[in-house]
């Protein structure tokens, strides 16, 4: 069963009457033209895990505004191919379709369009939209979830249920800018684009110290205006333009530039658009101007090559502007849709989702809206589609964004347009080999190209053997063997050099000359720069590097401080963290040797008597699990944790290697703490500056800990591992950089020494480098010394205090009962004397005898029995 539709047309459309009915016919019949061939099938794209639809045809809507005949064209195209040449291994489905055109981008149009298109119960709409449009559009379908397909322009906010056909150029446009090292530009751009790009550049200007002229084009009629703004840049000595518009208003701007004769080899343009191709740019290179632009339809596709072979064949009258006109990139861009929205239901179809509309669609303009139950389904089904189309791979974020694709970059020059790379959002800008530097490259076959390179452990060092080597034998290292793997990729026979002053590159204040590996490049003593050299600014404005080879920032070294062992009585430790619970301990022994006597035979006696011993078996465990961390962990204390630390003291001095680009960190810094220690360097005497890193590694091992050397990561970590293992890294990295290989500006190597770099890092072969001279060859050990806790068995020395205790309470019980038995022994003593006295005592006869009768019965007074008479 089929939905059928009909077709609105607009009046500006060139068509005859008798073209108007048969469009009219072929859409009534699912767009297919009787008289045409039935044409061959194209290539697939990548078919997803597919889902199931319930009805056999899928309605769907199109939104056309002026000037979108071509697209239109290729819309139903796109739609007739795919109804006609399907995968019949599974059902089959047809894609109808109703098209409303626009003449005008107002509210009350479009609003009356897209109601026109929910009304009749379409799944999904494909249109294009303008700044006054977008919004809503965006609008409606967010609150009816009905999905939007569009290639027009990407918008800057988040929005739900806009698929977005068109790749954003923002990180293209960006990393050409860095490519060709503009720091003085002209940006003029179309307003109705949005502000994503202006604001990203704008950002970049404020971080890179740009100086961007930007003019606003978008509402611009008169070309006397366009004329105007090129003469008052050109006051100014602007010779770069970079132009973010459509390709109308691109060529109308480009006309003014030639008629100004601002195109001559001076001047550079940079069209910011996806259709480098639909731009006329054969006067502006005449004069020769350079031009940079972008490209998404690749023609050496194969289905870019299918589809123009159908293209051509077809018929004006059915399809306006297909035969004799290119194909622009938005015409693509639609066909590429069509491929999207068919994945998506199949992928529906074949999971059994019921997508169907029951009953009226609803009013799209009820207060409140009232959503489409399914439109969630279709468009997560839109967003998971992955397909190869006329435009590369197509792929969505969740927010219906284009991801994880390819733009070509494409330079104008006088024998026609040629690829100068390629831009993603993994690799960025990757420049493509050009053929005239390959032929360069070829040239210096034939001769020895020297490498300037320092000597520094483990980049480059002469090898300690009995036997002389000559020439590049003499040295091994990481940076050694990385000029070997470089050489081998590009073919060229090389002689290391090693830098005479010993430095690796600065330019002197004074005299703006520079010295180091960066002056052999730049006065031509050297062709290239294998070395540990980290890509700065100002090396770079000198000076090309190819990609970083290795990554690094800047740490601080220290000497190792000396690892506090656990005292004697640290067992005593753990109960500096139960202080509460010994004081209930305490407490309830008090308590209970006070009330043991009233109720230890009662019950509740004998349960508070187990509570009490399984709260001391708690209480003993805990301490012995505390006690046994407590003894086997040996503690390193650092004097210092952290750049703050640093700059925060003055016992311990601070300083970085001289003619550095860590020096030049500090000094170009503008954060407050590396502010205050570069006021510190520069003033401390004697002076913190090293004038090679083992001058400076040496002043931190004879220090006592009262210097720390500020250096690159990298070398931190090796001389971590090298004896007499007396270092360690502190803190985190205080920047983010990396080394690259340098050549001179303008050098024939360049291309092919970056490609190089890429491919090595792409086969493992720089992390193996890593491994092989920093880790495999380490004289501390598996993991060096910068561990500040570590483990080691328990042994006698960790609990010898137990046994001073014991052997100091043994003592004590002793002398204890020494002075016991002394002291008894005198009492005893004493006491026999006066036993002995007593006995011996006879008392004299009493005057009185009256008195000596009372007591005749009783006990004298020495408590002995007396005599009775």
């Amino acid at each position: 069963m089929l939905h059928r539709c009909s077709l609105i047309l607009s009046d500006y459309l060139p068509l005859t009457p008798a073209a108007k009915r048969l469009r009219l016919a072929s859409v009534v019949r699912d767009g297919i033209d009787p008289g045409d061939p039935e044409p061959p099938p194209l290539e697939p794209g990548a078919k997803l895990p597919g889902m199931r639809i319930v009805h056999d045809a899928v309605p769907r809507g199109g939104l056309f505004m002026r000037n979108t005949v071509q697209e239109h064209s290729a819309f139903r195209f796109a739609v007739q191919l795919y109804n006609t040449n399907q995968n019949f291994t599974e059902k089959p489905f047809h894609l109808n379709y109703h098209v409303d055109h626009l003449d005008s981008s107002n509210s009350f149009s479009v609003t009356n369009a897209f109601c026109s298109q929910f009304s009749r119960g379409v799944y999904a709409i494909f249109g294009f939209y303008d700044q006054m449009s977008m919004n809503t559009l965006t609008s409606f379908c967010g609150a009816l979830h009905t999905s939007f397909i569009t290639p027009s322009f990407p918008t800057d906010a988040d929005v739900q249920f806009v698929i977005q056909m068109r790749p954003a150029l923002k990180g293209a446009i960006l990393s050409l800018l860095m490519y060709y090292n503009w720091e003085k530009f002209v940006y003029l751009y179309d307003t109705e684009r949005g502000f994503a790009i202006l604001q990203a550049i704008m950002e970049a200007a404020v971080q890179n110290n740009w100086q961007v002229t930007a003019r606003s084009v978008g509402s611009i009629k008169d070309v006397q205006e366009f004329k105007a703004i090129i003469e008052e840049m050109d006051k100014r000595q602007e010779k770069r333009y970079l132009i973010d518009c459509e390709v109308e208003r691109i060529n109308t701007i480009l006309e003014q530039v030639v008629t100004l004769s601002k195109h001559s080899r001076s001047y550079h343009y940079m069209l910011a658009n996806l259709g480098f191709a639909d731009i006329s740019l054969e006067r502006v290179v005449q004069g020769g101007a350079n031009v940079t632009g972008f490209q998404i339809v690749n023609n050496e596709n194969p289905m870019v090559q299918q589809f123009m072979q159908r293209w051509v064949r077809l018929d004006e009258r059915e399809f306006p502007e297909a035969k004799n006109s290119p194909l622009k990139y938005t015409s693509a861009l639609t066909h590429d849709a069509i491929l999207v929205i068919a994945e998506a239901f199949r992928y529906l179809r074949r999971q059994r989702v019921d997508v169907s509309r029951r009953g009226s669609a609803g009013d799209c303009l009820a207060n409140p809206a009232v959503p489409w139950s399914q439109g969630i389904d279709i468009e997560r089904a839109l967003k998971m589609v992955q397909v190869q189309g006329m435009t590369g791979n197509i792929q969505f974020d969740t927010y219906g964004r284009r991801t994880n694709y390819t733009i070509d970059v494409y330079e104008m020059r006088p024998g026609g347009p040629r690829k100068a790379g390629y831009w993603n959002e993994y690799e960025r800008f990757v420049p493509a080999i050009d053929p005239s530097v390959s032929n360069d490259t070829s040239s210096v076959e034939n001769r020895t190209i020297v490498v300037t390179t320092i000597l520094e452990a483990p980049y480059v060092m002469r090898k300690q053997t009995p036997d002389q080597k000559e020439g590049n034998e003499k040295y091994e290292g990481y940076c050694v063997d990385l000029a070997y793997e470089i050489a081998k990729h590009v073919g060229i026979k090389y002689e290391l050099s090693i830098v005479p002053d010993g430095k690796y590159g600065a330019r002197d204040p004074d005299t703006k000359m520079w010295n180091g590996m960066v002056g052999e490049l730049v006065y031509g003593r050297a062709d290239i720069a294998v070395a540990p050299l980290t890509i700065t600014l100002v090396r770079e404005e000198v000076i090309d590097f190819s990609k970083p080879f290795m990554s690094l920032g800047i740490s601080i070294m220290i000497k190792k401080p000396q690892k506090s062992k656990p005292g004697v009585f640290s067992f005593l430790d753990p109960l500096e963290n139960m202080e509460e619970c010994k004081g209930c301990y305490c407490t309830s022994c008090r308590d209970l040797a006070t009330a043991a006597r009233n109720f230890a035979t009662s019950l509740s006696g004998r349960i508070v008597g187990g509570v009490w011993w399984f709260f001391t078996l708690i209480i003993i465990s805990s301490y012995t699990a505390n006690l046994a961390a407590f003894l086997t962990v040996e503690r390193m204390v650092s004097p210092i944790e952290s750049a703050e630390d640093l700059a925060k003291q003055t016992e311990i001095a601070y300083g970085t290697l001289d003619s550095g680009s860590t020096k030049e960190f500090f000094r170009r810094s503008k954060i407050a703490v590396y502010e205050k220690m570069w006021s510190y360097m520069k003033s401390a005497e004697p002076s913190v500056f090293a004038k090679t890193t083992a001058d400076g590694v040496a002043r931190v091992r004879k220090s006592k800990g009262k210097f720390a050397f500020l250096l690159e990561s990298t070398m931190n970590e090796y001389i971590e591992q090298r004896k007499p293992c007396d270092t360690m890294k502190v803190g985190g990295n205080l920047d983010s950089k990396g080394y690259g290989v340098a050549t001179p500006k303008g050098s024939s190597l360049r291309n092919a020494v970056n490609l190089a770099v890429l491919k090595l890092n792409e086969q493992g072969l720089l992390d193996k480098l890593k491994n092989k001279w920093w880790y495999d060859k380490g004289e501390c050990g598996s993991g060096g010394g910068d561990s500040k806790d570590k483990t080691s068995a328990l042994s006698l020395s960790n609990v010898a205090g137990v046994f001073y205790i014991l052997v100091g309470g043994l003592g004590l019980a002793m002398t204890v009962a020494l002075i016991e038995f002394c002291y008894k022994s005198r009492a005893e003593s004493k006491r026999m004397k006066i036993t002995k006295n007593t006995q011996n005592f006879k008392p004299a006869p009493a005057p009185n005898t009256q008195n000596y009768a009372t007591y005749r019965e009783g006990y004298n007074v020495y408590g002995t029995e007396s005599v009775k008479i």
